[in-house]
């Protein structure tokens, strides 16, 4: 049996991967599977029905240390959140790397956020000694993670994958119309983002950010209905199924996308797949996934945003986006069966 662990998933870009891999492997049908599911996913995923795959819905950190500690035997263990197993194993344990912040905290979280994840870096790092293969999204990350961890580059694969956005039916493309889809952890940086748009508003008196910040953020939904309620055309669709999703690219010229982390950027492949041209934070990230249409070159404040938005305006002459990452799905589950 091999197990997949994915204790620590359960939003954003990490969710939508998870979900791609158990559709993946349902299709394969090829072994058994055992998934560690966080307890939050359990009315959903206590839905799906597959033979060869058995689910244990766990309660965080300690109830995961406790299924460790005991008596299991698996042909290999894929670890999806980032941590390895709490004790070593019998058997090959891959453990799949995508965040970021693990490597470089951002100065922007508070002082509890800062605490919370500097005792999860220590836990890595207390771990680390547990798996045989790492595997990332990008050599970016690989690097990072490398030097942060002391962690052989030979013990470090790159194999990147996400699901496609298909759809039906055709959209026009609203004129200056920006999308930013993403959760609004505070590296997601959508403070700067709305008020650079409502800055941008007041001075053209065009355009319209959509955005898809659900009401786990209270913070960010008060600055939004705060912006609405002074007239300001913002739409927040909330969290939207991967086909609704597929309108939302469709019908924007553009994806603005100033985030101050990440380990891959989901939703720039998604975008350019799309035909969006894409306006990203011209940070190493970014240029791992895209040749960027405009790069805002310090996504930090207001004003660099802005003045993206303004170059925006001239959207015929502003070249498409140019995809250097591809889904490698295939790889990935050669290396776990």
């Amino acid at each position: 049996m091999i197990l997949i662990d994915a204790v620590f998933i359960n939003n954003g870009g990490g969710k939508i991967l998870l979900d791609y891999l158990y559709d993946k492997i349902t299709e394969n049908n090829l072994h058994q599977y055992l998934f560690l599911i966080d307890e939050r996913l359990r009315d959903e995923y206590k839905e799906k029905n597959n033979p060869n795959i058995e689910l244990i819905f766990i309660k965080g950190f300690s109830e995961r240390c406790k299924f460790y500690n005991n008596k299991i035997n698996f042909s290999k263990v894929l670890c999806f959140g980032n941590v390895p197993p709490n004790k070593r194993l019998n058997c090959k344990v891959y453990t799949y790397f995508h965040q970021l912040i693990y490597l470089n905290i951002p100065k922007e979280f508070s002082f509890v956020e800062k605490i919370k994840f500097r005792f999860k870096i220590n836990i890595l790092r207390l771990f680390k000694k547990n798996t045989d293969v790492w595997i990332t999204q990008n050599n970016l990350t690989k690097d990072s993670l490398s030097r942060k961890f002391k962690i052989t580059v030979s013990d470090i694969e790159v194999l990147p994958f996400y699901p496609p956005i298909t759809g039906e039916g055709k959209y026009s493309r609203n004129e200056n119309s920006f999308l930013y889809v993403s959760n609004a952890n505070p590296h997601k940086n959508h403070k700067n983002l709305i008020n650079a748009f409502c800055n941008f508003f007041d001075q053209y008196n065009i355009g319209i950010l959509t955005l898809t910040v659900n009401n786990t953020f209270p913070e960010i939904i008060e600055l939004i209905n705060d912006k609405i309620k002074k007239g300001y055309p913002i739409n927040n669709v909330g969290f939207v199924t991967r086909e609704a999703l597929y309108k939302e690219y469709q019908s924007h010229q553009y994806l603005i996308f100033p985030s101050l982390a990440e380990s891959f950027g989901l939703g720039l492949v998604e975008a350019i797949e799309n035909n969006c041209k894409v306006i990203v934070s011209d940070l190493p990230f970014a240029h791992q996934v895209c040749v960027p249409s405009i790069a805002i070159k310090n996504p930090f404040g207001e004003q660099e945003i802005l003045q993206a938005m303004i170059s925006g305006i001239q959207y015929e002459k502003i070249p498409f986006s140019e995809q250097k990452i591809h889904d490698e799905i295939e790889k990935l589950l050669k290396l776990i069966k």
